[in-house]
């Protein structure tokens, strides 16, 4: 993995903490605790998926309809 590619991973994981922060209304624990125990930071995390080019909105609703299914 590059500089470049580890930094977009961690901009992105950012952006997505802060939206689950905002539209759940929870800490930031609990957000990184969702995001980094989900299927989707393990593909973003894996730079052969590619993932970490898409922007971060997509990636947080990649994560929504993630966490959707695991509620069904």
């Amino acid at each position: 993995m590059t500089n470049q590619q580890q930094e977009m991973i961690e901009y992105t994981t950012q952006e997505v903490i802060g939206y689950l922060m905002e539209d759940n209304g929870i800490t930031m624990e609990q957000a990184m605790g969702q995001f980094y125990m989900s299927d989707t930071f393990d593909k973003l995390s894996d730079v052969e998926t590619g993932l970490y080019m898409e922007g971060s909105f997509y990636i947080y609703e990649l994560l929504k309809r993630e966490i959707q299914k695991k509620l069904r």
